[in-house]
This record gives C-alpha cells, sequence and structure tokens, in this order.
C-alpha cells in the first residue's frame, strides 16, 4: 500500500472584506440576536480573526481541489493581537479558535496582513 500526502499547491480567495474589530464583533453580536443562533465560532492566527467563506461543493470545485487548488468566495477578517478563547460583547458571546498551527492559515495570515488598510493606523491600539 502506498500512502502518498499531497499539500493544497494553491489558495485563490475571490473577495476580502476588512473590518475594525470592535465593529465587526458589534455586527456579529447583533446577527447572532437577531438569529435566536447559537455562539458563533470565528478563527484566529498570528494577529487575524478570520473567517472564510467556500464555495458551493460542484464537479468544477472538486476538479480544481484535486489538482491542489482551494476556492474560497471570501474571506472576512480584522486585526486581533491578542488571542482570547472567549469575547462578550453587547449581551452576545463570540469564540475564537487559535488554529495557528495550521501552515496555509499562518501564510494566510501574513498575506491578510499586507493586505490590512487598518495595522498600520492601529499599531500602538491593537486589541
Amino acid at each position: 500500500m502506498e500512502i502518498s500526502i499531497e499539500p493544497w499547491k494553491k489558495l485563490i480567495i475571490h473577495e476580502i472584506i476588512e473590518y475594525k474589530f470592535e465593529d465587526w464583533i458589534k455586527q456579529i453580536a447583533f446577527s447572532t440576536r437577531s438569529s435566536g443562533g447559537g455562539i458563533p465560532t470565528m478563527q484566529w492566527t498570528n494577529g487575524i480573526v478570520f473567517s472564510p467563506a467556500n464555495f458551493p461543493t460542484t464537479n468544477s470545485t472538486v476538479d480544481e481541489q484535486l489538482k491542489g487548488t482551494l476556492h474560497w468566495s471570501s474571506v472576512s477578517f480584522a486585526i486581533k493581537e491578542k488571542f482570547e478563547k472567549q469575547i462578550v460583547k453587547e449581551n452576545a458571546t463570540i469564540n475564537l479558535v487559535d488554529v495557528s498551527v495550521n501552515e496555509i492559515f499562518k501564510e494566510l495570515s501574513i498575506s491578510l496582513k499586507l493586505q490590512s488598510k487598518y495595522i498600520n493606523s492601529q499599531s500602538n491600539t491593537v486589541q
């Protein structure tokens, strides 16, 4: 038996949406209260909180994945230097998961920081 591990070759993100952290948390808290839903979870790595949106699974997306290319329709993100497991805001709870062990997410955080319009303006006040 042969076992082959083939890492992803490429991640293509079709839209990047950046928020100020406090504004995004308020938006998520409001959405959670409005929908009466559970506790939302966001991913954190290397000073970035983010949430990817995938394309639906179709023959085309599976073909791309088999060739080693992931496509995300969008990534929403905000600068958040300090990791916290849970944030309580506006009577809503939001969980953060530290995904720093994932190499793709580490690379993603570097790219998002380079794209950020807030990182330099917040350098003294980043959360």
